[in-house]
């Protein structure tokens, strides 16, 4: 019996400059269904650095177009694929794909993007990106399946008109934290792990050092990630006269962004929307809450108000718990180790899992046999098969695995 197809249009992946949590939630459901057996593909935007495919953790990765160029690519790929299932990843703007698949769709969406539209494109622009989000999208996926990562999200989209009983929650999974080496800071640390972009409203974190500064004279903000807002809030920190507080460490590798939210003692995500906000668990999980605006969205599934972190009502409220949190000790404490117990609940397995039964029922074929994939170098591991499943060899990533085009072709036979 032939693997099932399952393509999934995406605008970027994880390893583009401006991707995020949602990436890495697409890649990790993308990864979960090859391992269940299923051939699977991630098409997105290409960008500078990145090659045209690769394949990774058994998905194959093509690269073509884009931010606005991606669109018709993932069209013409998704009306020359052979797919059994198509997803499509609506950031925002659709990708269209029942337009052209020949095949059942499961649309994935994080959030809506209601308030976004305007401050990413101005006044004239956002109100058609809205009017396709929230009329055009919905009338052309009328009878298709959605998934999304919270209830929030879920009741979101019932109100643009897609029945309750076609969307399915799957959430965020977490991976455990590494070991890390620092330990909570003797000062007040703030930190925001964030794309540097305009919605996430860094600002308002930068702005709460600058409203806190005389109350708490060691106060600091460690900023993590990368975007095209850094030199903006570069000089929004100067302007406020923090700039000596605020540290913009730009990208970082996972170790060391687990290492800056283990010495921090609150973490504030200050975004106009979030879908769920998957660093909110990972510094919960080091034992960090979290203060965030309770319009955002999915923060007020991801934070337990009051018992892992705090939601404000408007700026003001949002420096105001920020304050009460960094005064009191014992309530940081407290929160910490709920979080932590909250944290360990989110796998990425158990989501994974959630997400492929999913895809089953929507594209109506059998469970096909799971694979268990074992890096090229060790192919005495393929000698092991586990359960009946099907042991296969992956290629080198086009992360600095090496290995040469003769391993890539026979990971590609394979996947």
């Amino acid at each position: 019996m032939e693997r099932p197809r399952v393509l999934l249009v995406n605008w970027r992946d994880t390893g583009h400059p401006e991707g995020g949590g949602s990436e890495r939630y697409v890649e990790r459901m993308a990864e979960g269904l090859a391992r269940a057996g299923y051939r699977v593909e991630i098409q997105c935007a290409a960008y500078p650095g990145a090659t045209a495919g690769e394949w990774r953790d058994g998905v194959r990765y093509r690269r073509r177009g884009n931010k606005f160029g991606v669109y018709a690519h993932a069209l013409r790929a998704i009306r020359r694929a052979r797919a059994d299932l198509v997803v499509d990843v609506q950031n925002g703007m659709p990708f269209f794909a029942r337009l052209v698949a020949g095949c059942p769709v499961l649309v994935l969406v994080h959030h809506v993007h209601k308030e976004q539209w305007i401050s990413a494109l101005g006044e004239t622009l956002g109100r058609i990106g809205w009017w396709i989000e929230s009329r055009l999208a919905p009338w052309l996926f009328r009878g298709c399946s959605y998934v999304t990562v919270s209830e929030v999200t879920k009741a979101e989209l019932a109100e643009l008109g897609i029945g309750r009983e076609r969307v399915t929650v799957v959430p965020n999974g977490l991976d455990a934290p590494p070991p890390c080496t620092s330990e909570r800071d003797r000062e007040p640390t703030l930190v925001a792990v964030s794309r540097l972009v305009p919605h996430k409203r860094i600002e308002h974190a930068i702005d709460v050092v600058a409203q806190l500064a005389r109350r708490w004279p060691s106060l600091r903000l460690e900023v993590v990630g990368q975007g095209p807002w850094e030199e903006v809030l570069r000089e929004h920190a100067a302007s406020r006269g923090v700039a000596d507080r605020v540290v913009l460490h730009g990208w970082v590798d996972e170790q060391a962004k687990h290492e800056i939210l283990a010495r921090s003692w609150l973490h504030l995500c200050p975004s106009v929307k979030e879908g769920w906000g998957i660093v909110i668990m990972e510094a919960a999980a080091h034992g960090v809450p979290s203060v965030a605006y309770r319009a955002a969205g999915g923060v007020t599934e991801s934070i337990v108000e009051g018992r892992t972190g705090l939601l404000a009502d408007g700026f003001d409220d949002f420096t105001a718990q920020v304050d009460g949190l960094l005064a009191d000790g014992l309530r940081r404490a407290e929160m910490g180790l709920a979080g932590v117990e909250r944290a360990g609940k989110y796998s990425w397995d158990a989501s994974a899992g959630q997400f492929e039964s999913l895809v089953r029922d929507v594209a109506g074929r059998p469970v096909p046999r799971p694979r268990t994939l074992v890096p090229y170098r060790v192919p005495e591991l393929a000698q092991q098969p586990d359960g009946g499943g099907r042991v296969e060899v992956l290629a080198a990533s086009a992360h600095g695995d090496g290995g040469g085009a003769a391993g890539a072709r026979h990971a590609e036979r394979h996947a």
